[in-house]
Protein backbone atom coordinates (compact mmCIF):
# COMPACT_ATOMS: atom_id res chain seq x y z
CA UNK A 1 0.00 0.00 0.00
CA UNK A 2 1.57 3.25 -0.77
CA UNK A 3 1.74 6.57 1.29
CA UNK A 4 -1.49 8.13 -0.56
CA UNK A 5 -3.96 4.97 0.14
CA UNK A 6 -3.18 4.89 3.80
CA UNK A 7 -3.80 8.64 4.50
CA UNK A 8 -7.21 8.37 2.29
CA UNK A 9 -8.10 5.16 4.61
CA UNK A 10 -7.16 7.68 7.71
CA UNK A 11 -8.94 10.25 6.18
CA UNK A 12 -12.09 8.28 5.15
CA UNK A 13 -12.51 6.90 8.98
CA UNK A 14 -12.13 10.30 10.01
CA UNK A 15 -14.87 11.59 8.01
CA UNK A 16 -17.12 9.13 8.73
CA UNK A 17 -16.31 9.60 12.25
CA UNK A 18 -17.65 12.82 11.76
CA UNK A 19 -20.68 12.21 10.10
CA UNK A 20 -21.50 9.82 12.99
CA UNK A 21 -21.16 12.86 15.39
CA UNK A 22 -22.71 15.29 13.26
CA UNK A 23 -25.99 12.18 13.12
CA UNK A 24 -25.79 12.44 16.77
CA UNK A 25 -26.08 15.99 17.13
CA UNK A 26 -29.51 15.83 15.22
CA UNK A 27 -30.96 13.67 17.60
CA UNK A 28 -29.69 15.86 20.10
CA UNK A 29 -31.23 18.48 18.70
CA UNK A 30 -34.68 16.82 18.84
CA UNK A 31 -34.01 15.79 22.53
CA UNK A 32 -33.22 19.64 23.41
CA UNK A 33 -36.41 20.62 21.17
CA UNK A 34 -38.71 18.39 23.47
CA UNK A 35 -37.24 19.26 26.41
CA UNK A 36 -38.18 23.05 25.43
CA UNK A 37 -41.60 22.65 24.57
CA UNK A 38 -42.28 20.45 27.52
CA UNK A 39 -40.97 23.37 30.06
CA UNK A 40 -42.74 25.86 28.15
CA UNK A 41 -46.00 23.85 28.51
CA UNK A 42 -45.43 23.23 32.33
CA UNK A 43 -44.46 27.17 32.72
CA UNK A 44 -48.15 28.05 30.80
CA UNK A 45 -49.74 26.05 32.84
CA UNK A 46 -48.02 26.92 36.11
CA UNK A 47 -48.15 30.51 35.53
CA UNK A 48 -52.18 30.07 35.20
CA UNK A 49 -54.19 33.03 36.01
CA UNK A 50 -55.80 31.48 38.94
CA UNK A 51 -52.31 30.90 40.46
CA UNK A 52 -50.42 33.80 39.79
CA UNK A 53 -50.97 37.47 39.14
CA UNK A 54 -53.27 38.41 35.54
CA UNK A 55 -50.35 41.00 34.37
CA UNK A 56 -48.42 38.06 34.05
CA UNK A 57 -46.58 39.18 29.85
CA UNK A 58 -47.60 35.78 28.62
CA UNK A 59 -47.45 37.22 25.34
CA UNK A 60 -43.41 36.72 25.61
CA UNK A 61 -43.55 32.97 26.75
CA UNK A 62 -45.86 32.01 24.07
CA UNK A 63 -42.91 33.55 21.40
CA UNK A 64 -40.81 30.68 22.98
CA UNK A 65 -42.47 27.88 20.76
CA UNK A 66 -41.80 29.11 17.80
CA UNK A 67 -38.12 30.35 18.83
CA UNK A 68 -37.72 26.53 20.10
CA UNK A 69 -39.07 25.27 16.27
CA UNK A 70 -37.07 27.64 14.70
CA UNK A 71 -33.87 26.80 16.99
CA UNK A 72 -34.63 22.91 15.54
CA UNK A 73 -34.60 24.04 12.09
CA UNK A 74 -31.01 25.68 12.29
CA UNK A 75 -29.44 22.55 13.88
CA UNK A 76 -30.93 20.70 11.52
CA UNK A 77 -29.91 22.54 8.64
CA UNK A 78 -26.19 22.85 10.14
CA UNK A 79 -26.02 19.34 10.97
CA UNK A 80 -27.33 18.75 7.33
CA UNK A 81 -24.62 20.69 5.89
CA UNK A 82 -21.75 19.37 7.46
CA UNK A 83 -23.36 15.84 6.55
CA UNK A 84 -23.58 16.57 2.85
CA UNK A 85 -19.93 18.08 3.02
CA UNK A 86 -18.37 15.20 4.68
CA UNK A 87 -20.25 13.13 2.51
CA UNK A 88 -18.75 14.67 -0.95
CA UNK A 89 -15.62 14.37 0.95
CA UNK A 90 -15.92 10.69 0.85
CA UNK A 91 -17.65 10.28 -1.97
CA UNK A 92 -14.00 11.60 -3.57
CA UNK A 93 -11.92 9.55 -1.46
CA UNK A 94 -14.24 6.43 -2.66
CA UNK A 95 -13.34 7.16 -6.00
CA UNK A 96 -10.14 7.48 -5.68
CA UNK A 97 -8.36 4.51 -7.90
CA UNK A 98 -11.68 3.01 -8.15
CA UNK A 99 -12.61 4.25 -11.67
CA UNK A 100 -13.50 1.20 -12.29
CA UNK A 101 -16.14 0.32 -9.57
CA UNK A 102 -14.37 -2.75 -8.68
CA UNK A 103 -14.95 -2.17 -5.21
CA UNK A 104 -18.44 -0.74 -3.63
CA UNK A 105 -18.64 2.59 -2.99
CA UNK A 106 -21.82 3.72 -0.47
CA UNK A 107 -21.36 7.73 -1.08
CA UNK A 108 -20.23 7.49 -4.62
CA UNK A 109 -22.82 4.76 -5.98
CA UNK A 110 -26.51 7.00 -6.84
CA UNK A 111 -28.07 3.52 -5.83
CA UNK A 112 -26.87 3.82 -2.17
CA UNK A 113 -26.54 7.54 -1.31
CA UNK A 114 -30.04 8.21 -2.96
CA UNK A 115 -31.74 5.57 -0.55
CA UNK A 116 -29.28 6.61 2.46
CA UNK A 117 -31.20 9.89 1.86
CA UNK A 118 -34.33 8.41 2.01
CA UNK A 119 -34.45 7.00 5.41
CA UNK A 120 -32.63 10.11 6.09
CA UNK A 121 -35.67 12.05 5.09
CA UNK A 122 -37.69 10.41 7.78
CA UNK A 123 -35.68 12.20 10.55
CA UNK A 124 -36.64 15.61 8.48
CA UNK A 125 -40.21 14.78 8.14
CA UNK A 126 -40.63 13.75 12.18
CA UNK A 127 -38.67 16.48 13.09
CA UNK A 128 -40.97 18.76 11.36
CA UNK A 129 -43.91 16.84 12.32
CA UNK A 130 -42.80 17.19 16.28
CA UNK A 131 -42.40 20.93 15.85
CA UNK A 132 -45.69 21.06 14.33
CA UNK A 133 -47.68 19.55 16.84
CA UNK A 134 -45.20 21.29 19.19
CA UNK A 135 -46.19 24.68 17.83
CA UNK A 136 -49.58 23.81 17.56
CA UNK A 137 -50.05 22.14 20.92
CA UNK A 138 -48.13 25.22 23.07
CA UNK A 139 -50.09 28.14 21.18
CA UNK A 140 -53.31 26.45 21.65
CA UNK A 141 -52.72 25.95 25.02
CA UNK A 142 -51.54 29.48 25.67
CA UNK A 143 -55.03 30.58 23.90
CA UNK A 144 -56.94 28.38 26.28
CA UNK A 145 -55.54 28.97 29.26
CA UNK A 146 -54.59 33.38 28.37
CA UNK A 147 -57.91 34.31 26.55
CA UNK A 148 -57.86 37.65 27.76
CA UNK A 149 -54.51 38.76 27.67
CA UNK A 150 -54.01 37.18 24.47
CA UNK A 151 -56.66 39.02 23.54
CA UNK A 152 -55.24 42.06 24.36
CA UNK A 153 -51.80 41.28 22.44
CA UNK A 154 -53.36 39.16 19.12
CA UNK A 155 -49.77 40.31 18.19
CA UNK A 156 -48.21 37.82 19.66
CA UNK A 157 -50.24 34.78 18.31
CA UNK A 158 -49.56 35.89 15.17
CA UNK A 159 -46.10 36.46 14.87
CA UNK A 160 -45.82 33.24 17.32
CA UNK A 161 -47.60 31.30 14.23
CA UNK A 162 -45.80 32.91 11.48
CA UNK A 163 -42.29 32.46 12.88
CA UNK A 164 -43.71 28.35 13.80
CA UNK A 165 -44.87 27.97 10.49
CA UNK A 166 -42.02 29.28 8.75
CA UNK A 167 -39.35 26.97 10.97
CA UNK A 168 -41.84 23.69 9.56
CA UNK A 169 -41.68 24.75 6.04
CA UNK A 170 -37.61 25.30 6.27
CA UNK A 171 -37.50 22.01 8.32
CA UNK A 172 -39.51 20.31 5.43
CA UNK A 173 -37.02 21.94 2.97
CA UNK A 174 -33.67 20.64 4.63
CA UNK A 175 -34.26 16.96 2.28
CA UNK A 176 -33.78 19.11 -0.88
CA UNK A 177 -30.32 19.81 0.48
CA UNK A 178 -29.06 16.14 0.62
CA UNK A 179 -25.90 15.29 -0.93
CA UNK A 180 -26.17 12.88 -4.13
CA UNK A 181 -23.25 11.90 -6.45
CA UNK A 182 -24.40 13.72 -9.34
CA UNK A 183 -23.75 16.64 -6.48
CA UNK A 184 -19.93 16.15 -6.47
CA UNK A 185 -17.67 16.44 -9.77
CA UNK A 186 -14.95 13.16 -7.93
CA UNK A 187 -12.39 16.36 -6.62
CA UNK A 188 -11.27 16.67 -3.13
Amino acid sequence: MSEAQVSANYRFVGAYQEVNTRIAQRQQALTIYVSLILSLLAALVALKPATAGSDLPVQWLVLGFPVASTFLAMMSYKAEMAITNLRRFLCALERLGNEKELIPSYNANPTWSINANRARRLQDYAAALLALAGNAIGLLAAVKIYPVQLGEHPAAIWIAGVVALASVVFLLWIPRLSFTPADNDGSI
